[in-house]
């Protein structure tokens, strides 16, 4: 009976333990299953928290739009309203204005002046840069004056008709920054990379001629500015405004400034004004973002002369209908 007993105890044991063994993958399939669900919860908590994110930069950069648009009276010249959406070639006349540097409160003047146009169908956008010296009638004030002048006069949409009139185009959005406001931007997207053409010091700030240059806001500033020492006077300051713009834009495209975007966003507002509304930038950013990364840089050359005592630059005929035509056959106005 003894041996009986422990056989059959012997065989209840091997039963149990065969019976656990073919538990065993179903445990681990329960535990593979709850682990799932968790990594799936976790992703999906992650989506929400980058979809807020987003949205929230979405939601901020609106509202920014909407703090600094600003529409302005000008002439109409166009026959017919170009449409974004249909991806009609349009152009922009960009401001730096003098307001707000060195202190100044009054109007000030357009320091800089340049004009883009960008065209989906040749996938390219072009620039030219107005001399602010250059002589020609200020539109609205019945004057003929330097071209930077006309902001003092009458403001942004002066400039406005008066490019229009002097390049025979239209413009349809202006973006203005001050000159405050460059080194606010500089400075909000973390600072950014140039290098000279020339050997220079300007405000205590060195640059060194084909030397790479980490710019801050300042020191931004005090490179775009000088134009006395420059062998190319007005034309090798344009140059580098150019310089500063464009690795601006480069910045402020790249991934590594999001985290800053509030900070970029809050410079924009105190030193920004554009007719560009939110939905405008999001159709150029969809339908012509390729375009405007294949950037044409044009110079609109002015003789130098004095006339009763003033210096003007004057663009000759065929150095206007050079340029005037190159704008035109981007905007398909031939």
């Amino acid at each position: 009976m003894t041996v009986y007993k422990d056989c059959q105890e012997k065989g209840e044991r091997m039963s149990q333990s065969r019976s656990e063994m073919r538990e065993n993958p179903r445990k681990k399939k329960r535990k593979k299953g709850k682990g799932l669900k968790i990594f799936l919860i976790i992703i999906l908590v992650l989506f929400i928290a980058l979809g807020l994110f987003v949205w929230k930069i979405y939601s901020d950069v609106a509202g920014t739009t909407e703090k600094i648009h600003k529409d302005v009276e000008t002439e109409e010249v166009r026959e017919s309203s170009i449409d974004i959406s249909k991806k009609d070639p349009f152009s922009i006349l960009m401001l730096g204005v003098d307001t707000g540097d060195l202190g100044r409160t009054e109007q000030g003047r357009s320091d800089t002046m340049m004009v883009m146009t960008v065209n989906p169908t040749t996938n390219k956008a072009t620039m030219v840069s107005i001399p602010r010296d250059t002589r020609t009638e200020i539109i609205g004030h019945g004057t003929t004056d330097k071209v930077n002048h006309a902001y003092a006069f009458g403001g942004t949409a002066m400039s406005v008709n008066t490019v229009q009139s002097m390049l025979d185009i239209p413009i349809d959005y202006y973006v203005e920054v001050n000159m405050k406001g460059l080194q606010d931007i500089v400075d909000a997207v973390g600072g950014v990379q140039v290098t000279s053409p020339l050997t220079f010091t300007y405000e205590g700030y060195n640059f060194t001629e084909g030397e790479s240059t980490s710019l801050d806001g300042k020191t931004a500033l005090a490179y775009s500015r000088m134009r006395y020492d420059d062998p190319n006077g007005d034309y090798g300051r344009q140059e580098r405004q150019r310089q500063v713009i464009q690795a601006t834009l480069e910045k402020v495209a790249s991934l590594s400034t999001i985290s800053n975007y509030q900070n970029i966003l809050g410079s924009l507002e105190n030193n920004m004004q554009t007719n560009l509304e939110f939905n405008d930038m999001v159709k150029i950013f969809n339908n012509y973002r390729s375009a405007a990364g294949n950037i044409e840089q044009v110079q609109l050359e002015a003789e130098g002369t004095t006339i009763d005592g003033i210096y003007y630059g004057i663009v000759s005929d065929q150095e206007m209908s050079r340029v005037s035509g190159l704008l035109k056959e981007q905007l398909e106005l031939n």
